[in-house]
């Protein structure tokens, strides 16, 4: 059984005690839902059918791409079906031989009026479009990598602490000069050994725009580095996984404001580490950062880390808010990075990619305050 059954398998035996038949996942330009590619490994653009009776069918935009990727029970081009999805579902219904009056879900994510025309054109069975069921159930699951993810990842930090290594060496001795330079290296060297690319756009911020969490553009030809603090944020994609790290570099002379910054930082972000174990409260390390920052009259605009996996942003999520009640497990990869903002002196921000165990933080990645 390969690694895409097993996980199936757990998916099956949780419909059979919620009493959903069918299940239907769609990742399309419109819809876009990871968890196809968790279930089948086809990367993308296609719908994927679970039956409660433990069968796949995958309905993929290119037929082509599927054969290579993908590992179900059935494949059908979308194209038998005019390219349209709910008469995929009808199709789906006829060839996995789903009973009348059996209940089926589709994606939470479904807008009303498209969810009504399921309604009216699959008459003959009762169609479930919640947030909760099977979509709470996949992210619980995802949350929690398996050994298959965790290989990849430790392959995917190696990756990235390689990149990092030579942004350092390459940004100090002056061969990357502005934050264009240094996003498309980080492109360039991470397609070079076998990334699929970048997992979001990269964030390089020089000196004069690093006061934003997120600058806006993202990158410019804007000079990196140099005096005052510049952020970079990244991550490498591969085998449809993605890293998270976020560099500070840190040009002299610093004001005493941007050194406490600097400080401040580093301190939050060990605190942290020491609060991470399987069993622990996500809430409670956010809250402890910010009661940190608190001290000195410092405020971390932002939440201190999520969850990473086939998105750049997912379960659990580490922050402070009163909504948030994910207790740590053992398999999960979380970022952690605290950080501050200064209108005029500028931000700082540290991230890593970290490996949740029983007794404590795996740190993965290798990303740290560089001084220049």
């Amino acid at each position: 059984m390969n690694i895409f059954q097993r996980r199936r398998e757990n998916i099956y035996d949780w419909m059979a005690q919620d009493g959903i038949s069918l299940v239907m996942i769609e990742d399309f330009e419109t819809c876009r839902n990871p968890a196809l590619r968790w279930l089948s490994g086809q990367p993308g653009d296609a719908l994927l059918f679970l039956s409660v009776e433990r069968k796949s069918l995958l309905v993929p935009w290119d037929i082509n791409m599927a054969l290579l990727h993908a590992e179900v029970d059935i494949m059908l081009p979308y194209g038998e079906f005019e390219r349209k999805p709910i008469k995929a579902l009808l199709g789906a219904v006829e060839r996995l031989k789903i009973p009348k009056g059996s209940r089926i879900e589709i994606p939470c994510t479904m807008p009303y009026p498209q969810f009504l025309k399921y309604v009216e054109e699959v008459t003959d069975f009762d169609i479930i479009c919640r947030e909760c069921g099977i979509w709470t159930e996949l992210e619980k699951r995802r949350a929690v990598k398996d050994e298959d993810e965790i290989k990849i990842f430790r392959k995917i930090s190696a990756l990235t602490d390689d990149i990092i290594n030579l942004l350092e060496k390459h940004i100090c001795s002056g061969k990357l000069k502005t934050e264009a330079d240094i996003a498309l290296f980080i492109e360039a060297e991470g397609r070079k050994r076998g990334c699929e690319g970048t997992g979001f756009e990269t964030l390089a911020a020089g000196p004069a725009r690093s006061f934003g969490i997120h600058a806006f553009p993202a990158y410019t030809g804007e000079t990196f580095g140099g005096s005052g603090l510049s952020i970079l944020d990244f991550g490498l994609k591969y085998g449809g996984y993605t890293s998270d790290v976020t560099l500070t570099f840190a040009g002299e002379p610093l004001t005493k404001t941007q050194e406490k910054m600097l400080t401040l930082t580093e301190k939050a972000y060990k605190l942290a580490i020491s609060m991470i174990r399987g069993g622990e409260s996500a809430r409670n390390i956010g809250l402890a950062v910010d009661s940190y920052f608190a001290r000195y009259k410092k405020i971390m605009p932002h939440a201190l880390g999520h969850g990473i996996g086939l998105e750049a942003h997912e379960a659990p999520s580490l922050r402070s808010r009163t909504d948030n009640e994910w207790i740590l497990e053992p398999g999960m990869i979380i970022t952690i990075e605290p950080g501050l903002y200064d209108p005029i002196h500028g931000g700082c921000r540290l991230e890593n990619d970290i490996l949740v165990t029983e007794t404590g933080a795996e740190v993965l990645t290798d990303s740290r305050i560089i001084r220049l």
